[in-house]
């Protein structure tokens, strides 16, 4: 039963900050849950409850989605996602990746908090800007669940004073990535049984989360609920280096 609840509060703070700063439902997830569980079963679960917190979001506002400016990133991105799935499938219950995502997610967060990551320049990306954050946020959310950033990154240089096609469009490439990762492991038989409850838990948090979230995207300065997540997500960084 407490699993439950775990999942449940983790799911819920990460899919606030999703709503609010379009990624970190990751991020926060995979900052606790390894703790619990393998590095597959916890990247697995993530990525199927993306799907869920995206698809709300992009449903809500599909008519903000520029395929053409989401093209190159995502096919990118998708080939990364296959490279993911060999790693994490033949890897994944191994403790050592946990360690190795510890240390990725404190490299991430000095960087989210002391870099100008989320106030670029609008201009528009090359083909290789494409190349390298697809690549990077295709491989590393198939491997750990928080490829968001890469992402985020691309399409703030793309949409830097429209924060509504920002969002939708960083959503709609979760989406897609995340749906192409759950089918290449669902035929290759990565699911268990009990992943089964731990979904459900999961979502009902996500629908509850990501819809406090929208509401909160254009009420609350969304610098704050993000350095806040940040912070956990460093501590929990800390204690899959330190014990895993």
């Amino acid at each position: 039963m407490w699993e439950f609840v775990v999942v449940f509060a983790i799911f819920l703070l990460g899919a606030i900050v999703q709503g609010v700063s379009g990624f970190g439902l990751g991020l926060v997830a995979m900052g606790v849950l390894p703790l619990f569980l393998t590095i597959k079963e916890s990247t697995l679960l993530v990525i199927s409850l993306l799907v869920v917190a995206a698809a709300t979001v992009v449903i809500k506002n599909a008519k903000h989605i520029e395929w053409k400016k989401v093209r190159s990133i995502l096919i990118f991105a998708l080939l990364g996602r296959i490279a993911a799935f060999f790693i994490l499938s033949r890897y994944g219950d191994l403790n050592i990746l946990k360690t190795w995502l510890g240390i990725f997610l404190i490299l991430m967060v000095g960087y989210l908090l002391f870099q100008s990551v989320m106030k670029p320049e609008k201009k528009e990306p090359t083909l290789w800007i494409a190349l390298m954050l697809g690549l990077l946020g295709g491989f590393i959310g198939g491997l750990f669940g928080v490829g968001g950033p890469f992402f985020v990154f691309y399409f703030l240089m793309v949409f830097a004073t429209d924060k509504y096609k920002y969002l939708v469009n960083v959503q709609f490439v979760t989406l897609i990535v995340c749906l192409f990762s759950i089918v290449l492991h669902a035929v290759n038989g990565d699911f268990e049984p009990s992943f089964i409850g731990l979904f459900i838990a999961g979502t009902l948090a996500v629908m509850i989360g990501t819809f406090i979230g929208l509401r909160l995207f254009a009420k609350v300065n969304n610098e704050v609920i993000r350095k806040l997540a940040m912070f956990l997500v460093f501590i929990s960084a800390l204690n899959l280096i330190l014990f895993s």
